[in-house]
C-alpha cells in the first residue's frame, strides 16, 4: 500500500460555482447535501502565508496540538511546530493503526496563530443561528481521518489534494474507529457494491467542501496538504 493512494476516477458530489445565491444554497444544499463550491472566495493571499518556509519562520517554535487520526481521537500530543514539520509530517504508514498515527488539525492556539487566521477568506453562507470556528492541518500523503460525524461545516485545501467520502446520516458506513481511511480504501471500499459507496470526490486548491449536520465522512489526503475548516456550531 505505500505510496499508493489512487484518485477516483468520477466525482460524485455537486459542484455550484459563484452563480448559486444565498436562498437556492438554503434551499438546495444548507440541510439536504453536500456541495463543492468554486470561485466564491480568493485566498491566494492566505496561501502565500502557508508555504513550508512562512510557516516555520512565524510559527516554528510554538507549539501545536497533535490528535491521533482515528474516528475519537483519543490521546493528545503537544510537540513545538517545526519538530511535527520536520519530523512528524510523513506518509501514511499502511500498516500503523489511527491510535498510533499522529495528526495535525483543529487544536490550534487562537492567540499565537490569529495573525495568520486573519487572512483566511471564509465561503459566505452561513446557516441560521450557528457561528463559525476555524480549524487549520497540515498532513502528510496517505494521512486523514476515518468516518466520523458531526455539525455543518466547510472544508478548504489550500495545498495539495485531499479526497472526501461522504455518507448521509441515516446510513451508517462500514468500517473500524481505528483502522486509518487509507486502510479502509485498500481493504473495505473495493468490496462495497455500487448502492452502497459513498458520495466522494477529490477537493483542490480554491475548491471549497460544505458538509450538512451529522454527514458521516472520512478523509484522505492525497499529497502533503495545508487545509482549513470551517465549522458552523
Amino acid at each position: 500500500l505505500a505510496g499508493s493512494v489512487p484518485e477516483e476516477e468520477r466525482c460524485t458530489v455537486e459542484r455550484a460555482d459563484a452563480s448559486l445565491t444565498y436562498s437556492l444554497f438554503l434551499q438546495r444544499f444548507a440541510f439536504s447535501r453536500p456541495v463543492i463550491l468554486r470561485g466564491f472566495t480568493d485566498n491566494s493571499a492566505f496561501r502565500a502565508l502557508c508555504t513550508r518556509e512562512k510557516l516555520l519562520a512565524a510559527f516554528g517554535a510554538l507549539p501545536v496540538r497533535l490528535s491521533t487520526a482515528n474516528t475519537y481521537s483519543y490521546r493528545k500530543v503537544d510537540v513545538p511546530f517545526q519538530e511535527y514539520v520536520e519530523q512528524l509530517l510523513k506518509p501514511q504508514d499502511p500498516a500503523r493503526l489511527g491510535s498510533d498515527t499522529l495528526y495535525f488539525f483543529g487544536d490550534n492556539n487562537f492567540t499565537e496563530w490569529g495573525s495568520l487566521f486573519q487572512q483566511y477568506v471564509p465561503p459566505p453562507f452561513r446557516i441560521p443561528g450557528t457561528s463559525p470556528a476555524y480549524s487549520f492541518g497540515i498532513a502528510g500523503s496517505g494521512s486523514g481521518v476515518p468516518f466520523h460525524w458531526h455539525g455543518p461545516g466547510y472544508s478548504e485545501v489550500i495545498f495539495g489534494r485531499k479526497r472526501w467520502f461522504l455518507y448521509p446520516p441515516d446510513k451508517t458506513p462500514h468500517f473500524h474507529p481505528n483502522e486509518t481511511t487509507l486502510a479502509w480504501l485498500h481493504r473495505t471500499y473495493p468490496t462495497l457494491p455500487p448502492a452502497q459507496r459513498p458520495l466522494e470526490c477529490t477537493l483542490r486548491p480554491g475548491e471549497v467542501l460544505y458538509f450538512p449536520d451529522r454527514w458521516w465522512h472520512a478523509t484522505l489526503n492525497l499529497d502533503t496538504s495545508v487545509f482549513i475548516s470551517t465549522f458552523l456550531g
